[in-house]
């Protein structure tokens, strides 16, 4: 038997399990919800939150299931290949998000269930702001969205006799102010000044990575993502931080009160009651009119439980926005940007050294793998200061897995070897103490003059796209999306294009994708605004499924420009948008493109010498280090790399 095989089987009986559930319920469910995220609409999640991917094999780190008398995944264009791979076709239907005729979920419910129909979900696991849209869209139908407290796939685990995989509770450490600038303290002070101005009595952070950045903590419990599973409670009087048993160890009692926050530790799963009991007391107290703030990414659950429904007679009043601690760590302070520099010097060192080795080894005509070739990178890595671990899981896509827009190779069977006429693309990124990294580069591992005509056209005009976006010049205060088809249009005038955003924002020693900016063809309902001090990505790509990916991707920070500041177009100013003020990108990244891959017939003079500009700015950062660290051959290789290209 196959192993696909064997897999549609598994998958054929998880649903058959969750089904029965469905069916068992007070009220049977004639659908039945499972997003990717977990209680704290986490991007990636731990292995006990993984229930999509449990049900369907798909591993993905985004989509949503629907399961039904069939059994649906909505999915976007990243994931259409790895999808494929991963899922049976007889079992489950892809449902490819990005392409328009393509019905959201919401719209396949009303249009496929009967009408009385009851669709459940966890509301640990959506947030309020997916389920409110939802909800009333169902209801127009007459179809009821109801949550239900017990997890079916979890109880559907536990009937096929599976034990549910433990929730980490890894080691929580600090980071100390010389690398975040500002004392936990001083934050928890400003958002307390928030809270006035907000007339909220209590704020409360779910999301991860803002409990860590808060309280300037790190920890390790989702993989790649330095954070750790807790809630914390702001109040004018007290500071409660949900995490574990509430038994805070005394190196992080010691830095809370170091940096002037005094912080009680509670049960991790006393979060909800807790909530339903300030409810109760605030509701007592004055007129009873009292306001909670919280993000409106914070599951439905939280919100039911901070504005005791269904428990008191009058509900608290809920601000449900972004989140404030999300603004504040989106605009990295002085400190953090410095860290962002000083990480990307020592990560393109990392890399640089990588890449002469791999040409080296494939060259000389010995056989490395994509996991090879990955592990060979983190050896490097490591050798950098205050490196922590990856970012998240490389991408090493040799050949036609170059074009699965998330790769990830598997260490079981077969090892796919990364051979000399293959396009490697490589995606990978570093967690260091001062910052964190992620960059794509695209190798071709052959002779010059094997390289297909047709990949470098293509490279070439990726290359254009991110010079138009690295260069660009726009407004204070634009929204990314504004900026998204600068990237595109080397390769929309062509009749090609990606099924990926253009830019992400990147947090400080924290998830290498955050919000709630970014650069994307669909705008990030959030985005306050393109700012100084903000962090992106600058990533277009292009993608021949079966044969190759390309994509070149840089991080960026954004600078304020003036008529004097050295930007490749500041002197071309004649005026700041009307008093706006004038942004520009600087790029943090410092690893060469593949310049042997490079059409220079397809180049304008502005391009070349950007692109030129770059390599000189590489090379003049690099150099240094190499030379002080005794790494000849790596610095004549980066040498070779940064000449300048010129036409024929």
């Amino acid at each position: 038997m196959s192993g696909e095989t064997q897999t549609g089987n598994m998958s054929a009986q998880r649903l058959k399990a969750l089904r029965s559930l469905m069916a068992s319920q007070p009220t049977p469910l004639a659908a039945y919800i499972i997003p990717t995220a977990d209680a704290h609409n986490s991007e990636y999640i731990a292995a006990a939150d993984a229930r999509r991917a449990w049900l369907s094999g798909f591993t993905g780190s985004a989509g949503t299931a629907l399961v039904s008398s069939r059994a649906l995944m909505w999915t976007d264009g990243r994931y259409y290949t790895q999808f494929a791979r991963q899922t049976d076709a007889a079992v489950w239907t892809l449902m490819r998000q990005s392409l328009p005729d393509t019905p959201t979920m919401d719209k396949w419910i009303t249009a496929n269930l009967k009408k009385g129909s009851v669709v459940g979900v966890d509301p640990r696991t959506i947030s309020r702001e997916e389920w409110t849209p939802l909800q009333a869209s169902l209801a127009q139908a007459k179809i009821k969205l109801v949550a239900v407290q017990k997890n079916l796939v979890d109880e559907a685990r536990s009937v096929m006799g599976e034990k549910l995989p433990p929730r980490p509770c890894n080691e929580v450490v600090p980071l100390p102010v010389e690398y975040t600038g500002k004392p936990a303290g001083q934050k928890i002070k400003e958002l307390r000044e928030k809270m006035i101005e907000k007339k909220a009595e209590a704020l409360v952070i779910t999301a991860l990575d803002e409990v860590a950045y808060t309280l300037n903590l790190r920890g390790s419990d989702i993989e790649y993502n330095p954070v750790f599973f807790s809630y914390l409670l702001i109040t004018q009087a007290k500071v409660v931080l949900f995490w574990a048993n509430g038994h805070l160890p005394p190196t992080v009692v010691d830095h809370l009160k170091g940096e002037g926050a005094e912080v009680e530790g509670r049960a991790y799963d006393e979060i909800l009651n807790y909530l339903i009991e300030q409810a109760k007391n605030l509701s007592r107290t004055g007129d009873g009119d009292h306001s909670i703030w919280l993000s409106s990414d914070a599951s439905e659950a939280v919100h039911r439980a901070a504005s005791g429904e269904g428990v008191i007679e009058k509900p608290l009043n809920l601000i449900s926005e972004v989140s404030p601690v999300a603004l504040a760590k989106l605009v990295k302070n002085e400190v953090e940007l410095e860290g962002f520099r000083k990480c990307h010097i020592k990560d393109g060192v990392a890399v640089v050294r990588f890449l002469r080795w791999l040409h080296e080894q494939i060259s000389a005509g010995n056989n490395v793998t994509e996991i090879q070739a990955a592990d060979k990178l983190l050896e490097f890595r490591k050798e950098e200061k205050d490196f922590m671990g990856p970012s998240f899981e490389t991408i090493p896509g040799a050949g036609e897995n170059g074009a699965i827009i998330h790769y990830s190779p598997s260490r079981e069977g077969e090892q796919r070897v990364i051979k000399p006429d293959d396009v490697f693309l490589l995606d990978s990124g570093g967690q260091y103490k001062d910052g964190t990294t992620d960059i794509t580069r695209t190798r071709y591992m052959g002779a010059p003059d094997k390289i297909p005509g047709p990949f470098k056209a293509a490279f070439t005009r990726v290359l254009r796209g991110q010079a138009a976006l690295g260069s660009a010049l726009f407004p204070k205060g634009v929204k990314g999306n504004v900026l998204d088809s600068l990237a595109r249009r080397p390769l929309w005038e062509v009749g090609m294009d990606y099924a990926h955003g253009t830019g992400h924002g990147v947090g400080h020693c924290l998830n290498v994708h955050e919000g709630p900016a970014g650069v994307s063809w669909r705008p990030y309902p959030h985005d306050p605004g393109l700012a100084p001090g903000q962090v992106l990505s600058n990533e277009p790509g292009y993608y021949k499924v079966g044969e190759y990916g390309i994509r070149h991707e840089d991080l960026v920070e954004i600078v304020a420009i003036t008529k004097d500041s050295d930007h490749p177009k500041a002197a071309n100013l004649l005026d700041d948008y009307d008093g706006r003020g004038v942004l520009g990108f600087s790029t943090l990244t410092m690893v060469p493109h593949h310049r042997i891959c490079i059409a220079v017939d397809l180049l304008d003079d502005f391009e070349l010498a950007y692109i030129n500009g770059y390599h000189q700015r590489v090379l003049r950062t690099l150099e240094p280090v190499l030379q002080q660290r005794g790494l000849v051959e790596d610095l004549d290789w980066l040498k070779a790399e940064c000449a300048p290209i010129t036409r024929e």
